[in-house]
């Protein structure tokens, strides 16, 4: 005898929950950051925006305040993002919150998406020539296997 089974559709019950984007203030970060939003958008997800602020930049090695450089980096994204959400919340809503971690982009993303539970990444290509060397953010979180990962060019 054979099972019937009853196809039922199921709304808002799939897709991702948390939605991670890195920016770093490039360009290409800022693509990747509106490119998340929309997918948060469409699936009623939370948007996370994360800032990896450097632990040690060049300039620290000869005295400049890098705390306060990326912190001043931290606070220019919000108000950009703020000011982003204020122009468009009459014509989308999106769930967001604003995060920043230190280290490295690659470790500070992880570490973020392991603590927000991200159930995706979106992070823009990496605009420096010397990543094909030592290998880009976003070609490490492909390779860590760990979440769908979408790179915005």
């Amino acid at each position: 005898m054979k099972e019937q089974h009853e196809d039922r559709f199921e709304r808002g019950t799939d897709g991702p929950k948390v939605i991670v984007a890195g920016l770093d203030g490039s360009e290409s970060s800022m693509r990747a950051a509106a490119y998340a939003a929309g997918l948060a958008r469409r699936q009623n997800a939370m948007l996370a925006l994360v800032y990896v602020q450097p632990v040690m930049a060049a300039g620290a090695a000869l005295g400049a305040p890098v705390g306060d450089a990326t912190g001043e980096v931290a606070e220019g994204l919000v108000h950009e993002i703020r000011s982003a959400t204020e122009r468009l919340k009459d014509i989308w809503s999106v769930r967001w919150e604003f995060h920043t971690f230190r280290g490295d982009p690659y470790n500070g993303l992880v570490t973020a998406a392991d603590e927000l539970k991200a159930d995706a990444v979106v992070v823009g290509a990496s605009e420096s020539a010397g990543h094909r060397f030592v290998g880009s953010v976003a070609v490490r979180l492909v390779k860590a296997g760990r979440w769908p990962v979408t790179v915005v060019p």
